[in-house]
C-alpha cells in the first residue's frame, strides 16, 4: 500500500504589516476608512500615515467612490479646481479632508435652524431672546432683527470650489404669525467676500399676515447661481415686526431657515 499524505499543515504565511506595505497602496487602504477615523486615529500611528492623511490623494479616491451624478460631477471640478496648498495655513488639516468631514453638499449651513437650542417655535418677537431692535430696546413696534453669518470654507468648501462657477447657494426661510396679531417679515441675504464685502444679494419683503387671516407659515426661497468668484460668506439676516405695534411676543416667527449647497449638473 501507498504512504499516506501527511496531514501536517503548513505554516501560515506572516501577516503583512501595512508599514511595510509600498506607498502607493498604503494610500488605497487608507481611502476605505471612514474620514474621521483617519483623521483622530490613522493620523497619529506614524509619520508615514500622517503625510498620507495631510495629502489629497487619500480624498480624491474617497470622492471618486461616490457614482452617484452630483458626487461625479464634484470630483471633475475637484480635478480641475483642486485647493491651492499655500491657503492651508490658516487650518489644521488639508481642503479635502475638511470637505469630506464636514459634507457641506445638501447640509443645511444654518446653526439652530429651527431654534430648537433656544425655544421651541423661534420668532423674531418683540422682546424675545431670538431677536433685537438695532439701535435701541427691545419694545414698542421697533424692528427685530437676525443674522447669521455662515463661513463656507470654514463649512468644509474650499476656495477654488466656489469660484468654479459649478456650486449654487439656495437659501430659504419659513415664516408667519400668531393668529391673533399679524405680522410684517423681510429676509435679506448677501454673498460677501473673505473682506465681507458684498458681491450680490437678494431680498424679500412679502405682503403682511394680516390678524386673523393665516394659521400656517410661507416660505421664501432663492438660488444664487452664476454669481462670480470669491465669495466666503453668506450673511442671512431676517426682520420681523408685529402689525398693531403691541409690546411683547407678537412679532414674526421663523420655524425653520436654511442654506444649502449644490453641484450645478447642468
Amino acid at each position: 500500500m501507498g504512504a499516506r499524505p501527511s496531514r501536517r499543515r503548513l505554516p501560515p504565511d506572516p501577516p503583512i504589516a501595512l508599514d511595510a506595505l509600498p506607498p502607493e497602496l498604503l494610500v488605497q487602504v487608507l481611502s476605505h476608512v471612514p474620514p474621521r477615523a483617519l483623521v483622530t486615529r490613522c493620523r497619529s500611528v506614524c509619520r508615514a500615515w500622517r503625510d498620507v492623511v495631510d495629502g489629497p490623494t487619500v480624498w480624491l479616491l474617497q470622492l471618486a467612490r461616490d457614482r452617484s451624478t452630483e458626487g461625479c460631477a464634484l470630483y471633475a471640478v475637484a480635478q480641475r479646481c483642486p485647493p491651492n496648498s499655500e491657503e492651508e495655513e490658516e487650518f489644521p488639516l488639508c481642503a479635502l479632508a475638511r470637505y469630506c468631514l464636514r459634507a457641506p453638499l445638501g447640509r443645511n449651513l444654518i446653526f439652530n435652524s429651527c431654534g430648537e437650542r433656544e425655544c421651541q417655535g423661534r420668532g423674531l418677537t418683540t422682546g424675545a431672546g431670538t431677536g433685537r431692535r438695532p439701535g435701541g430696546d427691545a419694545a414698542g413696534a421697533g424692528w427685530c432683527f437676525k443674522r447669521q453669518l455662515v463661513d463656507l470654507v470654514m463649512e468644509g468648501m474650499w476656495q477654488e470650489l466656489l469660484d468654479s462657477a459649478q456650486i449654487e447657494i439656495c437659501v430659504a426661510d419659513w415664516w408667519g404669525a400668531r393668529e391673533n396679531c399679524g405680522c410684517i417679515y423681510r429676509l435679506r441675504v448677501r454673498l460677501l467676500d473673505v473682506y465681507e464685502n458684498e458681491v450680490v444679494k437678494f431680498s424679500a419683503s412679502p405682503n403682511p399676515v394680516l390678524q386673523w387671516t393665516e394659521r400656517g407659515c410661507r416660505q421664501v426661497s432663492h438660488v444664487f447661481t452664476s454669481f462670480g468668484k470669491g465669495i466666503r460668506y453668506v450673511s442671512f439676516e431676517q426682520y420681523g415686526r408685529d402689525a398693531r405695534a403691541w409690546a411683547g411676543r407678537s412679532g414674526a416667527l421663523v420655524p425653520h431657515s436654511s442654506v444649502r449647497v449644490r453641484i450645478r449638473l447642468s
